[in-house]
C-alpha cells in the first residue's frame, strides 16, 4: 500500500506544496509577504466619485501583484 501526502517538501527545501487546506491560526505570523498601500475610506457623494475610489483600490491591488493586470 503506498500513501502520497497532499502537502510536502520538496527535497533541498526550495519548494512546499499544500495540496490540501492550509490554515493559519490567530496567533500565526506570515513573513515574506508586503503590505499594499493603504486605501482610505471613501467619501464619495457620487456615483463618479465611487467609480473612481473602487478603481484606485483595483490599481493598488494589481500593483501589489494580488490581481492580474488588465489585458490588451
Amino acid at each position: 500500500m503506498s500513501y502520497n501526502t497532499k502537502n510536502y517538501t520538496e527535497q533541498g527545501g526550495e519548494k512546499t506544496v499544500i495540496g490540501g487546506t492550509l490554515e493559519i491560526k490567530d496567533e500565526a505570523t506570515v513573513v515574506g509577504l508586503s503590505l499594499i498601500e493603504n486605501q482610505s475610506e471613501s467619501t464619495a457623494s457620487t456615483i463618479e466619485d465611487l467609480v473612481t475610489d473602487f478603481n484606485t483600490l483595483l490599481s493598488k491591488l494589481k500593483t501589489a501583484g494580488l490581481m492580474v493586470d488588465d489585458t490588451p
